[in-house]
């Protein structure tokens, strides 16, 4: 989720727990090898073993159309760190799509199988080289014909987001077209969009027959909901956040962010934050009808620690 999962943002949501893996927000490659400094500036964690605070792995994510620069960019990503690769064919984004990046590419099955295969060449095998798509471009006819390329070229899981990319972000999610995926694949499959809620992900595991999931926006609205998933599993008490400990966990990320961003960034991240809280927390709205007409860091700070004790 560009601009949203930052390492501030994965670094507090893997906090409170529950996360196997993370993937940062896309890099975008175009025509040549980037810099170490660029591969760092979207995966601080490579400073810290390819992992968040909490111990958690973090992929680094490619975008980009062009097979052998996607592999040298790969390696170099390897070469710094990474404790694992993900191809973004899913992005829909205009912008993306016209350059020849996310998910224009699942129009083209034979394309998609050339990168993933140049990208699992180019690293080590014992680096994991994974992929995240939509069902399709316009429709879903090529999906399976994509799944397949994608296996086949060498990946080890494959994370689908339930739509095409007409679709967009309209709800529903499709989860039960992912079912002859998962029945055709022998990589693990995992689902992704409209998880928001433990309820959202038990129906989503009964509609797709998938047990594994990612987590978008749902994190987001949700910060323990990755949490409830794992307790969910182990069969022990779910334990929502409460208000209090929202609050708790946006101050600390307040702190964090000032040490990389202007003061008038950071209070616009938080806003960006509340704005998505509030749709599944009632006290959000409250706070965010507050915070959305302050411009100072402190003045923000001052009103999250009042619900902090």
């Amino acid at each position: 989720m560009e601009g949203v999962i930052d390492h501030h943002m994965r670094h507090a949501l893997t906090s409170v727990g529950g996360y196997d893996a993370c993937v940062t927000e896309f890099l975008r490659i175009t025509d040549r090898r980037l810099p170490a400094k660029v591969f760092k500036r979207i995966s601080p964690e490579l400073g810290q073993g390819g992992q968040t605070t909490s111990g958690v792995p973090v992929s680094l994510q490619l975008l980009g159309g062009d097979a052998e620069v996607m592999a040298t960019n790969a390696h170099k990503a390897a070469q710094l760190g990474a404790p694992a690769i993900d191809i973004n064919f899913g992005c829909p984004s205009k912008i993306v799509n016209r350059k020849l990046g996310g998910s224009v590419l699942l129009r083209e099955p034979e394309r998609v199988h050339r990168i993933v295969t140049a990208v699992r060449e180019a690293v080590d095998a014992s680096i994991p080289v994974t992929a995240k798509m939509r069902l399709g471009y316009e429709d879903d006819t090529l999906a399976l014909d994509n799944a397949l390329a994608i296996e086949s070229a060498g990946a080890t899981e494959l994370v689908v987001h339930a739509r095409t990319k007409v679709d967009g972000y309209r709800p529903p999610a499709r989860w039960e077209a992912l079912v002859p995926l998962r029945e055709a694949l022998t990589i693990p499959l995992i689902a992704n969009g409209d998880i928001r809620s433990l309820d959202d992900y038990q129906r989503c595991v009964n509609a797709s027959g998938c047990e594994d999931v990612m987590l978008g926006r749902g994190a987001i609205n949700n910060p323990s909901l990755a949490r409830q998933i794992k307790q969910h599993h182990h069969g022990e008490t779910i334990q929502p956040m409460s208000w209090h400990d929202i609050s708790a966990l946006i101050l600390v990320s307040s702190e964090q962010m000032q040490r990389d961003y202007s003061h008038k960034y950071v209070v616009m991240r938080i806003k960006q934050w509340l704005g998505m809280l509030r749709k599944h927390h009632a006290e959000g709205q409250a706070v965010f009808d507050q915070i959305r007409k302050m411009n100072e860091v402190g003045e923000v700070e001052d009103l999250l620690a009042r619900y902090t004790y």
